[in-house]
Parts: structure tokens; sequence; C-alpha cells
């Protein structure tokens, strides 16, 4: 469920979110009094295939959300993950518009949400938030463009480490919340591949399983396992919305 907590006070610290930490303080003086502050469990439904987009989501801090397709033979399929470095649902859009996916909260945490109206009404005033909204929207097609590219060429254990290691970096914790049959749909294979997956990390000492969870033991190989579509990823983040993907510098500074 998603618990409202507050609404964001001008003058106070700014959520946890590197999209809008990016704002500078005229743009973000013209949505803070209608930004909410509240927590969303993991598996919480942000939104349906088809349902109206009038509220966009941002992750903050360790909290995350994911795209899924279903499939005809009912499967879900990931499609990206969104950490604290952007926003889920109608952040190009001028006006309301049907979700073309399901998004869903992939691990639990805080969420600050803005009404889609309030921030059209905002970019009205402001060329350069129009600017900086428009920039992560190319930084999402950027990524749906690698993830399609990723399925195509890439074996199921490179792309399991690269969906752990994306999800590390996100997190900021080499222990995840994530049990076999959400890295199967993560990587859109039954769970038996995921499991033989785990395996092969675990028997390398890559990493351990826990009750519900992943603990990752040698970082450096599991990137080493990956392929370099989160690379790809974060390069084009560097050039075009700089700062805005998550580091480990970000973390100790933040």
């Amino acid at each position: 469920m998603y618990q409202r907590r507050t609404m964001v006070e001008r003058g106070t610290d700014r959520p946890h979110n590197n999209l809008l930490r990016k704002l500078n303080d005229r743009d973000y003086a013209l949505i803070v009094a209608h930004i909410e502050m509240g927590n969303a469990a993991p598996g919480y439904l942000l939104y349906n295939q088809g349902d109206n987009v009038e509220t966009i989501y941002f992750p903050c801090d360790a909290s995350l959300a994911s795209f899924l397709i279903t499939t005809e033979d009912g499967r879900d399929v990931e499609t990206i993950l969104v950490g604290r470095e952007g926003a889920v649902g109608g952040v190009v859009s001028q006006g309301d518009l049907p979700a073309y996916s399901r998004i869903t909260v992939k691990f639990g945490g805080p969420f600050a949400r803005l009404r889609v109206a309030a921030l059209e009404a905002a970019k009205l005033e402001s060329s350069s938030l129009r600017n900086i909204f428009a920039r992560y929207a190319d930084c999402m097609l950027a990524q749906v463009f690698q993830s399609i590219a990723c399925n195509a060429v890439h074996t199921i254990e490179q792309r399991a480490a690269k969906w752990i290691v994306s999800a590390m970096e996100r997190t900021d914790s080499d222990l995840l919340p994530l049990t076999h049959e959400q890295l199967a749909t993560m990587l859109g294979v039954g769970r038996s591949y995921a499991s033989r997956v785990i395996q092969s990390f675990k028997t390398d000492g890559i990493l351990e399983t826990r009750r519900g969870s992943l603990l990752v033991r040698d970082r450096a190989a599991l990137v080493a396992r990956a392929c370099p579509c989160n690379q790809s990823v974060k390069a084009h983040f560097e050039e075009v919305l700089s700062g805005a993907y998550p580091d480990s510098a970000e973390v100790e500074s933040a």
C-alpha cells in the first residue's frame, strides 16, 4: 500500500531523488508546494495498463519501481527499473494519457509524488523545467532501447548479473530483497533458468542466498559477468543528464 506521510515544505531539504535535485531553485519552487511524500510497500501497484496517468512518482533513497509488460501467455516481463535517478508516470505528457504498461514497486520505501497537472502548469512558466524532464524522457527511452538489444544478444547469465548490479547501484546495498521468482520476471525467463544462474553464482562465490534475498559477496566478479548494457545507459545519462544516475560518491555526500 501507499502511505502518505506529509507534503514537502518550502525551505526543507529536497527528497532524495536525483531528478528533483537536478532542478534549479526557481524551478523547484514552482512545484515544491505540490510534492507529497509517502511510503510504498514492495509489490504496490502504481499503474495498471490502461489507467489514466494523473500522478508522477519519484523513487527516493533505495526505492525502486519496475515497468512490466504482460505477454500473451500471461508472463510478466520487466522492461526497465527506475530508482532515485528518475520518475515514473506522465513525465513529458501534456494532459492525461493511458498507461501502456503496469508499473509496480520493486523495492519498497519512500516515494515523492506530484500531480501531472501541477507539473504541466509549472512547465508553462519555465523552459528549463521542461528541458530537464524532456532530457530525462530521452534517458528512459535509451534504457528501453538498450533493454531490447540486451534481450536479443546477451546470455541469461549476463543479463542476470546486469540486473543485480543495476539494483545494487540504485539501492547502495549488497543485500537485495530479490527472490528467484522476481529475478526470473526481470529476465523474462522461467524460474528454473533463474535458479540455475543463481546456483552458478553461488558455486563461484559471487553471492549467497538468504530467505527472500540475495547477498552479493564479490561485486567485482559480478560486474565482470555482466553485459556492458548498464555502462552504456549510465554513459548516456551522464551526457544528457549529468549526475542523475546513482554512484558510490553520491551516497557518501548525500
